[in-house]
């Protein structure tokens, strides 16, 4: 029979660990017994302990509550004179009237103790000019709630004499003093104390600020909850008897004075219910308790140790990777407080600006790293980057200086720097320096300014290829006609009449080919076309006529009978259709299976307001592979050929926003070239 492998679970190994710990010390679980035991009877000896210990417990609790009683009342209406003085100071300036601004129990504008806010507290509120002080009679510049003032006074004689009495204290002492408890008209004391608050011009006495208190109201306000739930406070006078209490009552309860001068006033403390503790009848339970969740304890905390072990190991392989990274990163990392203050850089950012940590930390903008001429700046821009969406803005890019003085070109990103509650700390900067790619973007700047500058002297010479082309025909058929009119002058065969006729035409091709050379140059120099409205029906019949002179193959022209209005140069448009009709006539000739030279010209309006000018020819076709270059200067398929016709013919069509195809005629069989016109009054000139 196959033994089970053993359990690998390490709670199970620490269980069977402790039974057999068990078993081998069998004496020490004996100790444990017993010291239990010895527990049980140290619970059962502080049971007897607690017992007497409670009553001197309850003393000196109530020693302690009555010296908070008379501690937070004397605190409580040391922080009500002194409100009232500040009112009284407040009257004194601006005047009685300044009595409706300050309502008790109401934000009134000024900071005020409990009392004054608590309602019910305050009952009346009164200003005795400084000329009334002592009198019985308030003066004109008295205010506030005098009548109340004044039914004290008259309800019995001892008021009266109590009052005269505040009034003189006050103003002599020049401290605030109290009067009370004042006395109903049958003689019986109540709760209310008057409260006097004398406010001094310098030497002289501005007047008195007296306020009428409820002494239960005042009680019941600064008492918390916790102290009224277990003892019953009530205002006591000195001498007076006290109600009728309870045998237990009488030797729990006892008085303590309220120390409010002028007044006689003391505070009767009684305890409600019974006030022992708890402690005694719980104890046993909770020793016992403890006990047997001791062992337990025991296990969760071996328990409770082993994660730790293995959160803490998980913890610092995280760390250790974590500055493996952070060592190893290239980009800048530094962190800001909500000051600007530096809180972290990484050894990137230090190697970037050439400034040690210790340099960096706790500095402020302007950074040392940061150039003195763009120090403002950078600090508007590092605001406006961290006001933005972190999350898609692209990025700040400026400069920073290295400690050598070197500027160093870099890319800064900005995120919120948070704590683990969401309250933000400040700001993360990730710094990436770009020098290398804007040195890279310069070199490209350079290369491509060079390119440009190449592309000028291509310009030139295909403004000087176009003008060896356009020019060669007009300037061969000059010369022809100038040998000609020369080698009859020579033999004397041609009459001055028939000069006239020659001369002309001379005169006709010198003109054409200076008007090629202005419309060339113009258009080589990207300058405004002489745009007019014609119909390019007779200038292309014209522009066939012309290329086929002296060529002995015919154009068969396919032209539509309606007018076709374009808007274009009419020169350039015969340069057109003539580069096209010469190029078919070139290869129509060199088809593979030796049919007769054949070239169509023809004229389709086309859908959507357009026209194409169509020129196919009976040769061999442009080749696939060469379809794509075809119109690119310089490249030609024919020997000895140039390469810039049908780039001037691209030129040309594009200028008068069209596009040119090349594609293999279906009928003839050879090459196919379309320029595709805009039709006039589907398209605006170029300004």
């Amino acid at each position: 029979m196959s033994t089970a492998p053993p359990s690998v679970d390490d709670f199970t190994l620490l269980h069977a660990g402790a039974r057999a710990l068990g078993e081998r010390n069998r004496r020490t679980v004996l100790w444990m017994m017993g010291l239990a035991l010895l527990i049980i009877a140290a619970v059962l000896a502080l049971l007897w302990y607690l017992q007497r210990f409670e009553r001197a417990e309850e003393e000196r609790q109530r020693s302690a509550d009555a010296q908070w009683l008379e501690q937070s009342v004397q605190f409580h209406f040391r922080r009500l004179e002194d409100d009232v003085a500040q009112r009284a100071r407040q009257v004194a300036i601006e005047g009685p009237q300044a009595l409706a601004s300050s309502t008790p129990g109401a934000a009134d504008g000024a900071a005020a103790g409990l009392l004054w806010r608590a309602p019910g507290v305050v009952t009346a509120r009164a200003w005795l000019a400084s000329n009334s002080a002592g009198a019985g009679t308030p003066a004109a510049t008295s205010g506030g709630d005098l009548q109340a003032w004044q039914d004290d006074m008259n309800h019995h004689g001892d008021n009266a004499t109590s009052l005269r009495m505040l009034q003189d204290v006050a103003a002599s002492l020049r401290h605030a003093s109290y009067a009370g408890p004042m006395r109903r008209s049958d003689g019986s004391s109540g709760d209310r104390v008057w409260l006097a608050v004398p406010s001094f011009d310098g030497p002289r006495l501005a007047g008195l600020y007296v306020v009428a208190l409820s002494m239960q109201h005042a009680v019941d306000a600064l008492l918390p909850a916790w102290f009224a739930d277990k003892q019953a406070v009530r205002l006591a006078a000195t001498g007076a008897q006290a109600p009728a209490l309870t045998q237990e009552q009488i030797g729990d309860s006892y008085r303590t004075v309220m120390g409010l001068p002028g007044s006689d006033l003391m505070l009767e403390v009684v305890p409600q219910g019974s006030q022992a503790s708890p402690i005694p009848r719980i104890f046993f339970g909770v020793a016992l308790t403890f006990l047997l969740g001791m062992l337990v304890s025991l296990a969760a905390l071996r328990r409770d140790f082993i994660k730790r072990q293995q959160v803490q190991q998980r913890l610092q392989a995280e760390v250790a990777m974590r500055s493996a990274m952070e060592h190893s990163a290239t980009i800048g990392l530094r962190a800001w407080d909500m000051r600007r203050r530096i809180l972290y850089v990484n050894q990137a950012f230090c190697a970037m600006v050439g400034y040690g940590a210790r340099e960096l930390l706790g500095a402020s903008a302007p950074l040392p790293c940061w150039p003195q001429e763009q120090g403002d700046e950078l600090v508007q821009l590092s605001r406006l980057a961290k006001s933005a969406s972190a999350a898609h803005h692209p990025g700040l890019e400026t400069r920073l200086r290295h400690k050598s003085g070197q500027l160093v070109d870099v890319l800064i990103h900005e995120a919120p720097l948070l704590a683990a509650d969401g309250t933000q700390l400040g700001w993360m900067s990730s710094v990436l320096d770009i020098s290398e790619r804007k040195r890279a973007q310069q070199l490209a700047a350079e290369q491509q300014e060079k390119l440009d500058a190449s592309e000028r002297l291509v310009a030139v010479g295909e403004v000087a290829s176009t003008l060896a082309h356009e020019l060669n025909q007009p300037l061969g058929a000059l010369a022809s006609f100038a040998n000609g009119l020369l080698n009859r002058l020579r033999a004397g065969t041609i009459a001055l009449a028939d000069m006239e006729p020659v001369v002309q035409r001379m005169a006709q091709l010198a003109e054409r080919a200076g008007g090629v050379t202005q419309r060339v140059n113009a258009f080589a120099r990207k300058r405004e076309l002489n745009l007019v409205l014609l119909n390019l029906q007779p200038l292309v019949r014209r522009a066939g006529a012309s290329a086929q002179e002296g060529q002995p193959t015919s154009i068969a022209l396919q032209l539509p009978d309606a007018p076709v209005p374009v808007l274009g140069d009419a020169l350039l448009l015969e340069h057109l259709v003539n580069n096209l009709c010469a190029n078919a006539l070139d290869w129509a000739g060199q088809g593979a299976d030796g049919a007769p030279a054949r070239v169509v010209l023809r004229l389709r309006p086309l859908p959507g307001d357009e026209v194409a000018l169509e020129v196919a020819d009976s040769g061999p076709g442009v080749p696939e592979a060469a379809q794509a270059r075809i119109f690119d200067a310089f490249y030609s398929t024919k020997d000895g050929g140039m390469g810039m016709g049908l780039a001037i013919c691209r030129s040309i069509t594009e200028a008068h926003h069209g596009r040119m195809l090349v594609g293999r005629d279906a009928a003839l069989g050879g090459a196919l070239f379309t320029a595709i016109l805009p039709l006039a009054g589907h398209h605006t000139p170029d300004a």
